[in-house]
């Protein structure tokens, strides 16, 4: 753990931008997110719980201020209501705001969120099958909650379960979000949203004026191969692409060579942000299949950290928010709604 004395304050940006060795006049920054779903623990075992959910795993962020504090990359952190409600647990989130400059944003499990029905221990329902009124009351509650811990509004925002359909957003916005990071490009979830035709960049949704979705960046290694693929496949086979076809920067999903082909093939294709992100609750040794030990968190912490670095030594690169992404937005040309099927 780093003293926090040891840093003065700067700009953690200007740092990085100054001291990359790429920095030629006039090229553009590959804007960089690092976000993080702030949530429980348990679900990783296949567990929805609605109640007596453990949330001793945000305490463990503080292992990654220096992402930020000696890389320059802020972190966004998509809140649970569990986590929002727990006083440990935001006690650690505004150590990471105050002392890391970290976007406190909002993440619905919709589950273990107000008002509560009779809810088991098995996959909870889609939210598109929910009554949309208990939806509306669910994400109310959620950004309560948030609003009491952060004394202002939240207004970037991911959805459990990559669990978004267009009909949804406008609930989004009545919340007073402006940044959406619910899709995940290259997945057909089961009794889900289709996101496989997704952009791999932030866009404009045509039915929700004002609100940028930044979808997570994963991306195919053939836009041929990857149209063919969804074309020919049906909805239960389609997924299996994200386990071959594609790439991405997220550290649980793809080793350390796959994230830097990633960032490298989507810079190529004109992409102008990197948007990767990974589990609270993967930072706890045994809290998922894929971190088992504190040998395996260890790994992940120092992959994830030897990425970031790499990235500033190769690309023209500025580590922001989501939030600081939607206030760059209107001069970056995103396009509005591409055409294309699919639930994004």
């Amino acid at each position: 753990m780093h003293n926090i004395a040891m840093f003065p304050a700067y700009d953690y940006t200007l740092r990085m931008t100054e001291h990359n060795t790429h920095n030629a006049p006039g090229v553009p920054a590959l804007r960089v997110i690092v976000s993080l779903d702030v949530e429980e623990e348990g679900l990783f075992s296949g567990r929805y719980a609605s109640t007596g959910c453990g949330v001793r795993n945000v305490a463990l962020l503080r292992h990654l201020a220096p992402l930020t504090l000696e890389l320059g990359f802020p972190l966004t952190l998509f809140c649970a209501y569990t986590v929002f409600t727990n006083t440990e647990a935001c006690g650690h989130l505004a150590w990471m705001r105050d002392h890391c400059k970290a976007e406190i944003a909002a993440h619905l499990h919709h589950w273990s969120t107000p008002p509560l029905d009779a809810v088991d221990d098995g996959p909870p329902l889609r939210t598109d099958q929910l009554p949309r009124d208990l939806l509306r009351q669910r994400l109310h509650t959620l950004f309560t909650a948030g609003r009491q811990f952060q004394s202002a509004p939240i207004t970037s925002f991911r959805m459990g379960r990559w669990d978004l359909k267009s009909a949804i957003r406008p609930l989004l916005a009545e919340e007073g979000v402006t940044l959406d990071s619910s899709v995940c490009p290259l997945r057909v979830f089961r009794n889900g949203p289709d996101h496989f035709l997704a952009p791999t960049d932030p866009y404009w949704p045509a039915d929700t004026p004002g609100l940028l979705e930044s979808p997570i960046t994963q991306i195919s290694l053939s836009h041929t191969l990857a149209h063919v693929w969804h074309m020919l496949t049906g909805r239960n086979m389609a997924d299996a692409f994200h386990f071959w076809g594609a790439l991405s920067a997220n550290p649980v999903w793809h080793a350390a060579p796959v994230m830097r082909a990633a960032a490298w093939l989507h810079k190529t294709r004109g992409g102008k942000v990197l948007h990767l992100f990974l589990h609270s609750s993967e930072l706890m040794p045994g809290a998922s299949p894929n971190v088992p030990d504190q040998r395996a968190a260890d790994a992940l912490y120092h992959k994830l950290y030897a990425f970031l670095a790499w990235l500033g030594e190769t690309f023209v690169v500025q580590g922001i928010t989501a939030s600081q992404l939607r206030m760059q937005a209107p001069a970056l040309g995103f396009s509005q709604h591409p055409h294309g099927t699919g639930d994004w």
